[in-house]
């Protein structure tokens, strides 16, 4: 439970005076209301902790499994739909409901924090504790992703100038190196200038650390074992033969294992009421699959009754590559056994029609105009057979006839549903999405089904993610993207799982067209093989697996006082 009461809580509207405002439990008492003791951890201060490699292997061994919730939201607009402060809101709801229940949520990237988003460890009084630590350097996890990725680009360059036994094309190198922060001057780059010791000049690029293979890898491992075979197959290159060439035709498995040795173990924290939270991984799910780690869900699992994580971005993009590339394999290990599809008054107008500097305008009528956005997001989660409820995430702007006017629209057509304020309110504003919940999970069994069929070709499992859940016509392949396509094929990666990177803004992959686009077409300008991870990552648009700045990204509200504090993290 909280050690705060309401009437003793600062302003709301600025989250780090809020997250200090509380008092934590330390990170061993934490861990004792779960069932863990000392030796269960790794501890980073007093508050943050690894579970050790012998806790992570009985938890994976563990047959307890509880209820998994899955958050998921509609198309997200720059008002923000707070899915994540919902997320945080709900775990601790379930906890005041009396349950066992944990988060399973991602790490953040300094990419988005320093970016256009700000921090990622929700907001108001449903908080990730401690914030700043968590949105920052946390416990080395990206920066561990970021060198065992940058060691197989050094070991390609390094094989290269050293003799090239593989025979390596150098025009043909997939393997880019990682980034943990937005920097499109980095996306394309000439690297191996310098004359004969700078090894062979090439083509080049950076992606952002989140979007890499090995975040993949180790998000989508099952244990330790299968993350060093994971690592072994993933496509770094072809050779002169066009053949594909592998991490493990270098040799270097276990020295990125090595790396990785830590940054697989799951991290502990808790929230702002002291609901622990298990917090690991960090893919984008716009151009990556948008998950926590699946062992950090399943030692959460064997942990409580209740877990709550969440899919990133809207149902088209985190929730259905959660169902397909996460869920689908592991069914009795990662299936949902309930769903909660956040919206927002804000989000419903922009879809709407109403701009962004118009939101706090109370309109009923851009309100419903916008809901067929929320409907088709409906449609979509309701494809799966997962039981479903609405919550509708109120912020105080919104007017209570825009509210009412949600709520009344979900009725009307049959959809639970249920406001909520956890930015405001904490726990206690997610009580009754808490019970809805509860009465989801103890009911009956769901028949899940994810969007396509594991065996199905690339190009059918594309045309159904287009034609079923996007709600376009079809498909187009840009010519770079049918020669990859056709390699893939010959090489024996034609029926793997896929995961489309375009954007978030829209159902469409033109992020202008907002509402619920229909009869559009999209296209694929091209594939990026992960075999690594089990899937083909198909660009559709112009999205970019290295994301720029803003023009006022959130580094401007950055403050540190003369002690070193920060003082302004949002």
């Amino acid at each position: 439970m909280t050690t705060y009461d309401k009437s003793a809580r600062p302003a709301v509207g600025n989250d780090l005076e809020i997250n200090r405002s509380i008092t934590p439990k330390k990170i061993y008492e934490l861990a004792q209301s779960i069932g863990l003791d000392k030796d269960d951890l790794i501890p980073y201060g007093h508050y943050m902790a690894k579970l050790s490699p012998e806790c992570l292997a009985r938890l994976l061994t563990s047959k307890k499994s509880g209820k998994l919730i899955l958050v998921t939201a509609t198309s997200p607009t720059k008002a923000g739909e707070g899915k994540t402060t919902v997320s945080i809101g709900l775990v601790q709801a379930l906890a005041r409901l009396g349950k066992n229940a944990l988060a399973a949520l991602r790490e953040p990237s300094l990419g988005p924090v320093f970016g256009m988003k700000g921090g990622a460890t929700g907001g108001g009084f449903s908080q990730l504790y401690p914030m700043e630590e968590i949105n920052l350097h946390f416990t080395g996890d990206f920066h561990a992703i970021s060198s065992a990725n940058n060691l197989i680009s050094a070991m390609i360059d390094n094989h290269i100038h050293q003799g090239n036994e593989l025979m390596i094309d150098s025009r043909a190198v997939f393997q880019k190196r990682v980034l943990d922060m937005n920097d499109r001057a980095l996306r394309d780059i000439v690297i191996g200038l310098g004359g004969i010791n700078g090894g062979y000049p090439r083509e080049s690029g950076f992606n952002i650390t989140a979007a890499s293979e090995i975040m993949a890898v180790l998000c989508l491992s099952d244990s330790i074992e299968d993350l060093r075979a994971r690592i072994g197959r993933i496509v770094i290159a072809r050779n002169m033969r066009k053949e594909p060439v592998r991490v493990s035709d270098l040799k270097i498995e276990d020295a990125v294992l090595a790396l990785l040795a830590r940054a697989v173990l799951p991290n502990l924290v808790q929230t702002l009421e002291q609901v622990p939270a298990i917090v690991h991984g960090g893919p984008f799910a716009n151009i990556a699959h948008g998950t926590s780690s699946v062992m950090a869900g399943r030692a959460a699992r064997a942990l409580g009754d209740y877990v709550v994580t969440e899919a990133g971005f809207g149902s088209d993009l985190g929730f259905e590559k959660f169902c397909d590339i996460v869920a689908s394999p592991r069914r009795e290990t990662m299936t949902p056994d309930a769903v909660v599809l956040v919206t927002t008054v804000r989000a419903l107008k922009m879809h709407g029609g109403v701009s962004f500097k118009d939101l706090d305008h109370a309109s009923v009528e851009a309100v419903i105009e916008g809901a067929v956005n929320l409907e088709r997001h409906v449609s979509i989660v309701a494809k799966t057979g997962l039981p479903y409820v609405i919550a509708v995430n109120v912020f105080k702007q919104d007017s209570e006839a825009e509210v009412e006017a949600v709520l009344a629209y979900c009725k009307d057509r049959g959809w639970a549903a249920a406001p909520c304020s956890p930015y405001l309110e904490g726990g206690a504003g997610v009580e009754a999405l808490g019970k809805q919940v509860v009465e989801l999970c103890e009911g009956t069994t769901p028949d899940f089904k994810p969007f396509y069929d594991m065996d199905d070709p690339i190009e059918r499992k594309i045309t159904k993610l287009v034609t079923e859940v996007y709600g376009g016509s079809s498909v187009e392949y840009e010519p770079a993207a049918k020669r990859q396509l056709k390699w893939l094929k010959e090489h024996g990666f034609g029926r793997s799982f896929v995961c489309v990177a375009k954007t978030q803004y829209s159902l469409s992959d033109d992020e202008k067209r907002l509402g619920a686009p229909r009869d559009f077409v999209v296209k694929i300008r091209d594939f990026e093989i992960a075999a690594g991870a089990g899937f083909v990552v198909a660009l559709a648009g112009d999205i970019m697996r290295m994301p720029g700045l803003t023009r006022a990204p959130s580094a401007l509200e950055f403050k540190v006082d003369a002690t070193g504090a920060i003082t302004h993290l949002y």
